[in-house]
Parts: structure tokens; C-alpha cells; sequence
């Protein structure tokens, strides 16, 4: 059955402040940025990974990729995240769809194909880099 899922983004929170994230369920973007301390401003530079959890401050604190998002990382640029709260199912319809679309070098899971039902994700917020609407079609 088609479904919409409407994910509003919050966010940016830089790697020496993962704490702010909030520790409700949800999707979470993880981007490579740049910090401009004097204007206290983020500058996205790529899209890394694409994730979801049931409470997602734990899952960044204690994820397994942190290391390979580093290398992603050059001199002077850091990892920073953003938020969406959304429940099971929708969310983890909503992270294949947005992972199928996007392809975040870091994720490995849904970059070939889509086993959900036809599925549309309208993104707001604070979703740089993401398309602000896309349709995904099953492929399996």
C-alpha cells in the first residue's frame, strides 16, 4: 500500500555536542560540516549516512561507524547531525526510502533496492542535502 511519511528536521548539532540530539526515535542525517565559530553557523558539505533508531542520541553515541565516518572528515570540518521524530514502521520505511534515493557513501543496506511498498517522503526542516520530496517504488 502507498503511504506518505512527513519527517520535519532539526537540528544541525556538531560532533563535540551529540549529546543534543534528542533521545527520542527517529531519523537521523549525518553530514561532514564546517563550524564558523565567530557566526556560530554550520556549513553542510556532504551527506555521509542515513540512519534511524528507537532512541537515536544513544544510537549516535554509541554507533559502530564512527570511525569510518571520520574518515570522511578532513581538516578542519567535523560530523554534525540532524533530527526527525517518527515511530515504527514509518521509520524504518522512511530511512530505506531516503537511503535508496540519496546513497550516503557510509550506509550499505537499501542502496540497491527497496523492499517496502511504494512510499513518498516529504522532508522540512533542517534537511539540507535531501531532496525535499522523493516517491520510492518497491524494487523486490
Amino acid at each position: 500500500m502507498a503511504k506518505t511519511i512527513s519527517l520535519n528536521f532539526d537540528g544541525y548539532w556538531r560532533e563535540v555536542k551529540k549529546g543534543g540530539v534528542p533521545a527520542r526515535s527517529g531519523i537521523y542525517l549525518v553530514y561532514v560540516c564546517r563550524y564558523n565559530e565567530p557566526q556560530s553557523t554550520v556549513t553542510l558539505d556532504k551527506l555521509i549516512y542515513i540512519g534511524e533508531a528507537g532512541d537515536v542520541r544513544d544510537r549516535i553515541a554509541n554507533h559502530e561507524r564512527w570511525p569510518e565516518w571520520r574518515r570522511h572528515v578532513p581538516k578542519g570540518s567535523q560530523v554534525c547531525f540532524s533530527f526527525a521524530g517518527v515511530t515504527s514502521p514509518d521509520r524504518e520505511r522512511a530511512e530505506a526510502a531516503l537511503i535508496y534515493c540519496h546513497k550516503p557513501p557510509c550506509n550499505d543496506e537499501y542502496t540497491d533496492s527497496f523492499p517496502f511498498e511504494d512510499t513518498t517522503v516529504e522532508s522540512t526542516g533542517r534537511s539540507a542535502l535531501l531532496s525535499s520530496a522523493i516517491t520510492v517504488r518497491r524494487t523486490s
